[in-house]
C-alpha cells in the first residue's frame, strides 16, 4: 500500500468477484451503524490490465455496439465498476451499495482505445453531498495507457433518504455535470427493451444490484419492477451513433424516470451546430416522460 495526494493506494492483483462484495454489503446494510460516516481516503488501482476479446464481444452485443478497432465509449466503464464496488462496499463507505441509483455519468474518452492495449485503471470517490431525495456521491475511474489518461469517467450515485454531511443540496442532484438540452424532434427508434435486459447486463457488467434483477428484489428496493441499468441505456443510446462522434469525445448522462422492464421507448437524436449530438429517451406512451438527456460529442 502507498500513498498518493491524500488517497492510500491499494492495489488489486485481478478483477473481483463481486457477488460476495453485493452479500456482504446487504449483510451490513441491514445492520445499525453499518456504515462510515465520510468518504474513504482510497484509491483502488488494478495495473497492466487487458480486455479480454470474448467479454467485449458480449458487451457489444447486449449493448449494440459492432467489434471494431477502439473501444467502445462506454466500454472503459467495465474496467473501473468492479472497483467501484469494491469501494462502495467497504465497512468505512458512508452510503448502502444496495439500493444505489446512478443518476448521472459523465465520461470522457481523450483518444481511442484499441482492444490490444495494457491498461492501468484507477478509481476513488469524492463530492459525497446531500440531494434532494437523499445523499450523493462520486465514483471517479481513471484508465491509462504507458501513462496517458486515456479515458475518465464520473458515476454519480443517489442513496433516497440517506444523510450525508451538513450544507446546502446539490441542486438538482448533478453538480457539475449539467443536464443537456432535449432534443424535441421526432423519435429516430423505438426501443423494445425485454424483461430481462437487467440480467443480460449483469452478466457482463457484475452489476448484479437486485433493483434490475427481478421484480421481487426491486420492490423490495422500492421500485415497483426491475429497472435498466442506467449505464446499459447510455450504452444503447451511444450505440446508435457510432461512427458519427469522433473519437476524443465528452458523453454527459442525466438518468430520469427509470425504465421499468419490459418497457417500450423512444431515442431521439438531434445534431446541434457545435457537431455534437444532443440524446433524449423517453416513454413511447407518453413524449413528456424521460429516461435519459444526454450529449455526446468533442
Amino acid at each position: 500500500m502507498t500513498v498518493t495526494e491524500d488517497r492510500k493506494v491499494t492495489e488489486l492483483p485481478g478483477p473481483p468477484s463481486l457477488g460476495p462484495y453485493y452479500a456482504s454489503a446487504a449483510a451490513r446494510a441491514a445492520l445499525p451503524g453499518g456504515s462510515g460516516r465520510s468518504l474513504p481516503a482510497t484509491e483502488l488501482v488494478r495495473r497492466g490490465v487487458t480486455v479480454e476479446q470474448g467479454h467485449l464481444a458480449d458487451y457489444a452485443r447486449v449493448c449494440g455496439f459492432r467489434v471494431g478497432n477502439a473501444l467502445p465509449v462506454t466500454y472503459p466503464h467495465m474496467l473501473t465498476f468492479g472497483l467501484q464496488v469494491v469501494l462502495m462496499a467497504g465497512r468505512s463507505f458512508p452510503l448502502p451499495l444496495p439500493g444505489l441509483v446512478h443518476i448521472a455519468n459523465r465520461i470522457t474518452v481523450h483518444r481511442a482505445i484499441a482492444p490490444t492495449e495494457t491498461l492501468d485503471v484507477r478509481v476513488w470517490a469524492e463530492r459525497f453531498t446531500r440531494h434532494p431525495k437523499g445523499a450523493q456521491v462520486d465514483l471517479i475511474g481513471e484508465v491509462c495507457a504507458d501513462g496517458e489518461t486515456v479515458w475518465e469517467g464520473r458515476s454519480t450515485y443517489l442513496a433516497r433518504g440517506a444523510t450525508a454531511p451538513d450544507g446546502p443540496a446539490g441542486g438538482d442532484g448533478t453538480a457539475d455535470i449539467a443536464e443537456p438540452p432535449v432534443p424535441t424532434g421526432p423519435a429516430n427508434a423505438l426501443w423494445r427493451v425485454p424483461g430481462d435486459i437487467g440480467r443480460r447486463y449483469a452478466a457482463v457488467s457484475g452489476d448484479v444490484n437486485p433493483i434490475h434483477l427481478h421484480p421481487l428484489t426491486a420492490k423490495a428496493m422500492g421500485f415497483p419492477r426491475a429497472i435498466a441499468h442506467g449505464m446499459w441505456t447510455a450504452a444503447h443510446a451511444a450505440a446508435a451513433l457510432e461512427g458519427r462522434v469522433p473519437d476524443a469525445c465528452t458523453y454527459d448522462v442525466v438518468f430520469r424516470k427509470p425504465v421499468l422492464l419490459p418497457a417500450k421507448a423512444e431515442l431521439v437524436t438531434e445534431q446541434a451546430a457545435g457537431g455534437a449530438w444532443g440524446l433524449a429517451l423517453r416513454s413511447a406512451k407518453d413524449a413528456h416522460k424521460l429516461h435519459l438527456v444526454g450529449r455526446i460529442g468533442g
